[in-house]
C-alpha cells in the first residue's frame, strides 16, 4: 500500500511537471495587483486552458460595484470558454483595491483603466485587447477607448452604460438624494459610501460622448428597457456616435440584468467571440 501511494504521488508529480512544461494548467485564474491612479488595484486574470496566445478583454464594474459581481464573473467565464482571456479589477476605492471611495472620480477611474491596459499589453501571449464595462464602468470603458484610440482597442462592449451620470450631477441628484449642484457638500452619504464633492464637480463637465466618439472600432451596447437608473436612451446615443456599433435592447430588463444575468453575459461574450476571432 505504501509503495502504491508513493507511485501515485510520483505520477501526480509527473503530471504537474508536464503541465508546467507545456504551459497547460487546469487552473488558469490568477490574482494580481496593478499600480493604479490611487494605489494598488486588485485584479483577477482568467486565461483559456491549453492556449499560449489569445485576445484579452478588460472588464470594468460600475459605481459602488466590484469585480465579483455575477454579471462580470459570468462574462469572464464565458469568455474563457470561448478561448478569450480577461482581466477584471476593482477601481480605486472599491472592493479590494486601495484608495478612498470619496476620492474616486470618473477621470481617475479612466487612469486606472489605462494602467490596467498597459499591464495587459505586456502580458505574454496577448494578441489584442478589448474593453467591456457595466454602468459607470461602461462610461469609463467608452472614454478609455476614445483616449486610447481605435488602433489599440479591438472591440468595445457597454452594458447599461450610465452616461446619465453627467446630467444627474448637473441636476444635483444621486440615487434619489438631492443636493445643491452649484455648491455640492464635501461628501454625500449613499448607503455605506461617501461620495466626494470632486466626483460631482468632475461629472458635471465630463465630455462623455465627445471622448467616446474618438473610438470607431466594433462596439456593442446592451441595455434593458426597464432600466430606471440609466435609461436605455443613453445607449441609443452611443449607437449614433459609433459608425460600427450595434445596440441590443432587452425588453423589461433592469440595470443589473437581474432577470437573465447569464443571457446578458452570453450576449456580450458572443459579440467578443465574433470580433476577436
Amino acid at each position: 500500500m505504501r509503495h502504491f501511494k508513493r507511485m501515485l504521488g510520483l505520477s501526480l508529480l509527473t503530471v504537474g511537471l508536464f503541465a508546467v512544461g507545456t504551459g497547460f494548467s487546469a487552473a488558469r485564474s490568477q490574482d494580481v495587483t496593478i499600480d493604479g491612479d490611487h494605489g494598488k488595484l486588485s485584479a483577477v486574470i482568467q486565461r483559456p486552458d491549453g492556449k499560449t496566445s489569445y485576445p484579452l478583454v478588460i472588464i470594468m464594474h460600475g459605481f459602488m460595484g466590484n469585480k465579483e459581481r455575477p454579471l462580470l464573473t459570468k462574462l469572464a467565464d464565458d469568455l474563457e470558454k470561448d478561448s478569450i482571456a480577461s482581466i477584471r479589477f476593482d477601481f480605486n476605492g472599491h472592493g479590494k483595491s486601495e484608495g478612498r471611495f470619496q476620492d474616486m472620480t470618473v477621470l481617475n477611474e479612466i487612469e486606472d483603466a489605462k494602467a490596467v491596459y498597459d499591464y495587459a499589453s505586456k502580458l505574454p501571449g496577448v494578441t489584442g485587447i478589448a474593453l467591456a464595462g457595466h454602468s459607470q464602468g461602461g462610461v469609463v470603458a467608452s472614454m478609455t477607448a476614445g483616449e486610447l484610440g481605435t488602433q489599440k482597442v479591438k472591440a468595445l462592449a457597454l452594458m447599461a452604460p450610465a452616461a446619465v451620470l453627467r446630467e444627474d450631477a448637473i441636476r444635483g441628484q444621486l440615487f434619489g438624494l438631492h443636493y445643491d449642484p452649484l455648491d455640492p457638500p464635501e461628501t454625500i452619504q449613499v448607503g455605506d459610501y461617501q461620495v466626494g464633492a470632486n466626483y460631482v464637480k468632475t461629472a458635471q463637465t465630463l465630455p462623455i460622448y465627445e471622448t467616446a466618439s474618438q473610438y470607431q472600432g466594433p462596439a456593442y451596447m446592451l441595455h434593458g428597457t426597464g432600466d430606471v437608473i440609466a435609461p436605455y436612451t443613453y445607449s441609443q446615443r452611443y449607437q449614433r456616435i459609433y459608425f460600427n456599433g450595434q445596440l441590443h435592447l432587452i425588453e423589461g430588463e433592469d440595470h443589473t440584468f437581474s432577470h437573465d444575468t447569464d443571457g446578458a453575459a452570453r450576449a456580450v461574450a458572443d459579440f467578443f467571440k465574433e470580433e476577436l476571432k
